[in-house]
């Protein structure tokens, strides 16, 4: 295994560890600090339970399954680039950046229903009331921006004068 291939199988390694790390702290904000957040005084079961009794949950099953999307692209990724030896780093560094650039949305729709079910439950706002969901929407907008900044030195790299000019 050559340095290229080194450094993108270090990069897919990563890469994928940080997406999984995502989602998981997603899944715990989703279902339990962000709840007991919007709910002070209750239990995490209380709180299910109570939803449960109002019709408004049906289980965490959609959000691990919304939020599994993401690892299962990642480890996707992880099993092409160690496939493909002819990727650039770029390329490598890109797709991850778009998965946890896509946690925010992804995020945001696993938390949609419990947070409408805890609003019609007890009548409170549907939204975050814990401070934990800032690190991953900051998460993302940061890998957005990096994206977009290696994007942007791909097309600048691309477009170098002809030699001679």
């Amino acid at each position: 295994m050559d340095a290229h291939q080194r450094r993108n199988l270090a990069l897919a390694v990563a890469g994928t560890v940080l997406v999984v790390a995502y989602a998981a702290w997603a899944a715990v904000h989703v279902l339990i600090v962000n709840p007991l957040a919007a709910m002070p005084g209750y239990t995490v079961g209380e709180i299910h339970d109570a939803m449960t009794a109002a019709g408004q949950w049906s289980g965490p099953l959609r959000v691990y399954i919304t939020l599994a999307i993401g690892p299962l692209l990642a480890i996707a990724a992880f099993i092409v680039t160690v496939r493909r030896r002819d990727l650039s780093i770029t390329s490598v560094a890109s797709v991850y950046l778009a998965l946890i650039a896509l946690g925010a949305p992804g995020y945001f729709w696993a938390s949609f229903d419990i947070g409408m079910g805890m609003a019609d439950t007890f009548q409170i706002n549907g939204g975050d009331y814990s401070p934990w969901a800032g690190p991953l929407y900051a998460l993302s907008f940061a890998a957005l921006v990096a994206l977009i900044a290696v994007g942007a030195w791909v097309l600048l790299r691309r477009r170098t004068p002809a030699a001679g000019r």
